[in-house]
């Protein structure tokens, strides 16, 4: 039997065929297309992952008191720059954290803002959008003003962030003036939204603001991604010698590569298991798939016999079956990559991350071709292996 005799047999059977065809072919369409969409969501969630995390580097070690009560014996500047004589240190300094009334003109809001040296702004990828950013001579003349988010300028102006520039606000009642506004830059990671927070120089905080209440977290930059785990030692280590009323123990020590990694693999797990799923769905449309088969070779076992009388061999009765098998479950790939396709919109309107790749497509349409090689060889096989006699005898 020639080939093209071959794919006019296919063709007639799956025509005349239509709504048994549409039917096997829409489980390899949902099978197909949630194994796209799995790996677009999977792609998008860890390219949320790494945005989120580019912010803070993965050098970055964060040292803070384990309670949010007051701790016996707190941190303090000192520590910072005993941290500093580590050689698997390059920076260190100290970060006040408030919360309270924020006002300007006559809106008021509760906020959060931070107290900060001037080089926490590099480390943590804070730039002006308007105005100018905390400066050296600010912390050493503990100037009261501030740089406040992108985000919480928007809502003290009422859309209208730039008026705040060289006005007043109120932070806990006391007068500082605002000198610039931040840049946007989404979740910082650290239980607080940057975007929302008011900044000031650690030395104003500490004075105006905190004062005997100050309880400081130390931010640390490893020298690199390599020495985080020979600085986390060495502070340990510092903090077990000066804190003598609890040691290290009253402190968490956390370092971003560690919560990075762990967020990324929480992402990659989710996707796994999202794609066993889709995995499932795609064996029962191939179970499918294998039952239509089956009827099949039982409607056409005459036929089955009359092209085994006139000459045709096993291998080309196995080819058209499994050809054919093949060809619906490779239509509904094609399909179900399409309607996945038609699904991203849906996801971004729910905010649900989805970044379509190469690689979603070709493994959505690699597992619909070996569900119709795996579930139809079998039918395939059987029709091949029928005695001519007895299928021109099959009522």
């Amino acid at each position: 039997m020639q080939l093209k005799q071959l794919l006019k047999l296919i063709f007639i059977n799956i025509s005349q065929n239509k709504m048994r065809t549409f039917l096997t072919t829409l489980g390899v369409i949902v099978g197909t297309a949630t194994i796209f969409l799995v790996v677009a969501i999977g792609k998008g969630g860890e390219a949320q992952v790494r945005e989120q995390y580019a912010k803070l580097n993965v050098g970055t070690i964060i040292v803070m008191p384990a309670s949010r009560g007051r701790v016996a014996d707190p941190l303090t500047k000192k520590d910072a720059q005993l941290f500093m004589e580590s050689e698997h240190i390059a920076r260190a300094f100290p970060v006040l954290r408030g919360s309270g009334s924020i006002k300007y003109d006559n809106y008021s809001t509760n906020g959060s803002y931070l107290a900060i040296q001037p080089d926490f702004q590099a480390s943590n990828n804070l730039t002006v959008e308007q105005g100018r950013a905390l400066a050296e001579e600010d912390e050493n003349k503990r100037n009261k003003c501030a740089v406040v988010g992108a985000e919480l300028a928007n809502t003290l102006t009422d859309g209208n962030p730039a008026a705040i520039v060289g006005q007043s606000i109120s932070i806990n009642n006391r007068k500082f003036e605002v000198v610039g506004i931040y840049r946007r830059v989404g979740d910082a990671n650290t239980g607080m939204s940057y975007d929302d927070a008011v900044f000031v120089p650690y030395s104003a905080g500490e004075r105006f603001l905190l004062g005997a209440r100050a309880n400081p977290t130390i931010n640390v930059q490893a020298t690199g991604i390599e020495t985080v785990q020979s600085a986390i030692e060495d502070i340990t280590a510092i903090l077990n010698e000066t804190h003598r009323a609890g040691g290290a123990d009253q402190f968490r020590i956390l370092d971003a590569g560690s919560r990075l990694a762990a967020a990324q693999e929480s992402a990659k797990s989710m996707s796994m298991l999202l794609l066993a799923v889709a995995a499932v769905v795609l064996v029962v449309s191939g179970i499918g798939i294998m039952n239509v088969m089956f009827v099949t070779v039982k409607e056409r076992t005459r036929e089955i016999g009359t092209l085994k009388a006139i000459g045709a061999k096993r291998r080309e009765i196995l080819h058209q079956f499994l050809i054919e098998a093949v060809m619906i479950s490779l239509v509904g790939g094609v399909i179900g990559v399409i309607a996945g396709f038609l699904a991203l919109p849906i996801l971004a309107y729910c905010q649900l991350p989805a970044l379509p790749s190469p690689g979603g497509v070709l493994l959505g349409l690699a597992f619909s071709v070996i569900t119709g090689v795996f579930f139809g060889f079998y039918p395939a096989w059987q029709a091949a292996e029928l005695s001519p006699l007895e299928a021109l005898r099959y009522e």
